[in-house]
């Protein structure tokens, strides 16, 4: 989950009054406004770098928010309570048990300064999700990086063997971002249970929607483990399409929220965000469209990968990660000077680059521009 951002309305004063001439919210066709669609964006690139949800918000989604707008001169602190009430019983958990984020960042920074400090230290996968590393210096802590697993799981062991009394948290992405690969779920319990007592966990599950149900993965929200160190972050920035909103939330215990909260920016939440998010937890058929392009998008992208030998890291996200055999940086700027944005580089995987699935005119583009490669194809292959 690398920090993304999406364009959706800018509220300025001067940019609402053009939005207001330019996008009037009736007669004119929802998909006309809010889903617009060209293969190149505004400044000439196609993006699949920032693992956005390429389709945008559902329909039900986009009526909600244009139903919004109307209040856009409000602060929502009324709202606030309503969907923390609504997200709680979405998960069958407390209201006092949930913590609203601009964007799930927001949550990790709280769970940074709440948790850690020039005393504490922050153990985390290598590589990961960057942001809680960059709160964590922020707080005067120390950062322990652990390489994944040949099979690029989190590896426990390696994790634990750095725990001691002065680690105040333990940092796991699952789904992990850059590499989409997963952690068993039976391999995070026992974990766990052998961390310190004094050590708090965040499962960052932003990709949660796309990894499935198997024996391997479960969310710690859906089925919780009975320790009250956990606290499960979740995003509306990616199945629900929502990553120019910036919304997210935690679930942990009222005691590790309220801690939590004390860091939290007023009035953090926007009064779009709030109707948005509603509307998208109750849109359940629209939640599986988005699971089941987004397979169908991850399917086309391995047809294509096996079609040039090329054999990536299983995906369990929107995104997929390869290993071109060549210097990361080269092939990101061959990709640049095509048109088309892909994931920085992740180290110390120097080789590999991380491409966020788009629409297939998307993909396609994509796929033309690695043809044109200026390496042997032959060593390019596992």
């Amino acid at each position: 989950m690398i920090t993304s951002r999406r364009s959706f309305v800018r509220f300025g004063a001067s940019a609402a009054t053009a939005a207001a001439m330019r996008w009037p919210l009736t007669g004119v066709s929802r998909g006309g406004i809010f889903e617009p669609f060209r293969l190149k964006q505004g400044d000439g690139f196609i993006r699949l770098n920032s693992n956005e949800n390429a389709y945008g918000p559902s329909a039900n989604v986009v009526d909600a928010m244009k139903s919004a707008i109307g209040s856009a001169n409000r602060y929502p602190r009324m709202e606030y309570d309503a969907l923390a009430e609504h997200v709680a019983s979405f998960h069958n958990v407390k209201p006092e048990q949930v913590l609203f984020g601009c964007g799930s960042t927001e949550i990790l920074r709280m769970a940074a300064f709440a948790f850690l400090s020039n005393r504490k230290q922050l153990i985390q996968a290598s590589p990961t999700f960057e942001a809680i590393e960059h709160y964590a210096r922020a707080a005067g802590s120390e950062v322990k990086s652990v390489g994944l697993t040949p099979a690029f799981a989190h590896d426990p062991d390696g994790m634990l063997a750095g725990a001691d009394d002065s680690t105040g948290l333990v940092y796991i992405c699952n789904p992990n971002n850059p590499t989409a690969s997963l952690t068993p779920r039976k391999d995070l319990e026992n974990f766990i249970v052998r961390l310190p007592a004094s050590t708090f966990v965040v499962i960052d599950e932003a990709y949660h929607h796309y990894a499935g149900t198997s024996g391997t993965y479960a969310s710690f929200i859906d089925r919780p483990l009975d320790d009250e160190r956990v606290i499960v972050v979740r995003t509306f920035s990616k199945v629900y399409g929502l990553a120019g909103l910036r919304l997210g939330y935690g679930v942990g215990s009222p005691k590790l929220i309220r801690r939590m909260r004390t860091f939290a920016t007023e009035n953090n939440i926007n009064a779009i965000a709030t109707q948005a998010a509603a509307a998208a937890l109750d849109d359940t058929g629209g939640v599986r469209e988005s699971v089941r392009r987004n397979a169908d998008d991850r399917q086309e992208f391995l047809n294509q990968a096996m079609a040039r030998a090329l054999k990536p890291i299983d995906s369990h996200a929107n995104f997929v990660m390869m290993n071109t055999f060549h210097p990361a940086e080269e092939v990101i700027q061959h990709f640049q000077k095509n048109n088309i944005l892909i994931g920085r580089r992740f180290p110390p995987m120097d080789t590999y680059i991380r491409i966020s699935l788009g629409r297939p005119e998307e993909m396609k583009a994509f796929w033309q521009a690695w043809d044109l490669l200026p390496y042997p194809k032959h060593m390019m292959h596992h």
